[in-house]
């Protein structure tokens, strides 16, 4: 029986939640050094980590291990009455082996003040599709960041070769939910006796082997614009609130001021081994309908995929990606449109500083989510592009980090501008943070966000917004 290794702190969490790939295979060494360029591992963590790595490493390797005799236990572990073993990470994090199968447990928790200071309603501030905050008075909020809590389970084990593996994720906000069409991600209720939402996004399966590369079944994150998000440095934090008065299961982030949202959505995809950095992914994808056009019923299935490259110039650690998504839309009417989008983005890590550009470009694709103002009334396809810029320094237990980021949705043609002239024409933000590595479990975070949504008949709205809090997660 194969031995997993498990080692903790929010880094880990935080891959096991939302990364696409096998949560199973890997080095865990790499990881380590991708989680401490993204600046969610602090220096000193990185180190004290990667030295029980390379410990453990040496030490396995040196024990002799016997042709017919099942992998031995870790020195932390401890047996059961029942023969089970309890695995201890190295500092945070467990699993528990039951026969042949390892299980996984993962989560984490968090929690912001969020006081918003929107502008004032008015005439002159009516944007459809601005992201900006109005009202006539500031608001106070405690509420969850980009990322609400999670709880992920996940059971793997090796059968005829192959590396199986079953992924539950459950992702728990701490406010209130009013569920509607949009269910747990729904507006916020802030009334007594009210309950909490449950997303559960994640249900898949993977099926991976060396030299084939791993094949994904079920609910999982999308391969348009996921390096997007899980490089932002507003995931771990809240970025703009959003709806502020009733807060929902999470902020924005940069979600539509910068990046679409990927989303979580059922599909079947595979990638392939790395072949020297590079890596492909391709999908088929459940079909999404509208969110503002005409009622749709869609004959065919939506496509994506990925290509990305992970290596280092000289001393410069670099990631890459390029991602593109297709799918035919087709109205009750029997009209029909594609929605198409391409992105594309680079981060690059020299020691402490962390430096990100990201753009995105798309037809009959939307703003903020997939298909969201895709179309006029018509079914004609709008154009919508975006980016951001971010950059990230680490100091010891600090970091410090900065970003700027815009979203721009475009008219159909005459007759849509006409007829909908407070449509987002540009929703932009700036964010200001600073973290602090309290523990390797618990991260502090303080962020300031200026964020300004613009419709093309010039009506405008603005709003700043302080978070403070923080994330922790094991």
């Amino acid at each position: 029986m194969r031995r997993v290794h498990l080692f903790g702190g929010s880094a880990v969490a935080l891959a096991l939640c939302l990364t696409a790939t096998n949560a199973w295979a890997g080095s865990s060494t790499a990881l380590l050094k991708r989680l401490h360029e993204k600046g969610i591992l602090s220096d000193e963590d990185y180190t004290e980590l990667l030295k029980e790595e390379q410990a453990e490493n040496a030490a396995a390797a040196a024990a002799p291990v016997a042709a017919t005799s099942p992998a031995p236990a870790p020195a932390s572990a401890a047996a059961s009455p029942d023969g089970r073993q309890l695995v201890h990470a190295t500092a945070s994090g467990i699993g528990l082996e039951v026969g042949p199968a390892t299980i996984r447990f993962s989560g984490s928790v968090n929690g912001f003040y969020v006081h918003d200071n929107p502008a004032k309603a008015s005439a002159t501030t009516a944007v459809t599709g601005g992201v900006a905050g109005v009202g006539p008075n500031g608001t106070s909020a405690v509420r969850n960041g980009l990322l609400p809590g999670f709880l992920k389970v996940e059971v793997s084990t090796r059968q005829g070769g192959w590396d199986v593996g079953a992924h539950f994720g459950m992702y728990p906000g701490i406010n209130s939910a009013n569920y509607g069409a949009l269910g747990a991600n729904n507006g916020g209720q802030p009334t007594a006796l009210a309950t909490a939402g449950i997303d559960f996004r994640q249900t898949y399966l993977t099926l991976a082997h060396d030299g084939f590369g791993e094949l994904k079944i079920g609910r999982d994150i999308g391969l348009f614009g996921s390096d997007a998000i899980l490089n932002d440095i507003t995931l771990l934090s809240s970025g703009s609130p959003g709806g502020n008065v009733a807060p929902a299961n999470t902020t924005l982030g940069r979600i539509g001021i910068g990046y679409i949202y990927t989303d979580f959505q059922p599909q079947i995809t595979y990638t392939t081994p790395s072949l020297q950095g590079f890596k492909a992914s391709a999908g088929v994808f459940q079909p999404l309908s509208s969110l503002t056009g005409a009622a749709q019923n869609n004959k065919a299935p939506g496509f994506q995929g990925k290509l990305t490259w992970d290596g280092k110039v000289a001393d410069v650690a670099v990631h890459g990606w390029l991602s593109g998504i297709t799918q035919k839309h087709d109205a009750l009417s029997g009209r029909s449109y594609t929605g198409q989008g391409l992105d594309f983005g680079a981060k690059v890590t020299a020691g402490p500083v962390a430096l990100l550009g990201y753009y995105y470009t798309g037809k009959g694709l939307g703003t903020t989510v997939l298909n969201l103002f895709d179309t006029d009334a018509a079914g004609n396809a709008r154009h919508s592009e975006g980016y951001y810029a971010q950059a990230l320094v680490s100091v010891g237990k600090w970091g410090f980090g900065g970003s700027y980021g815009a979203s721009l949705l475009s008219h159909a043609n005459s007759a849509d501008a006409l007829a909908t002239p407070t449509l987002v024409r540009r929703n932009a933000s700036e964010v200001g943070q600073v973290r602090y590595g309290l523990t390797s479990w618990v991260t502090m975070i303080g962020e300031y966000v200026h964020t300004k949504s613009t419709a093309w008949n010039g009506n405008a709205a603005s709003s700043d917004a302080i978070a403070l809090g923080g994330i922790l997660f094991f």
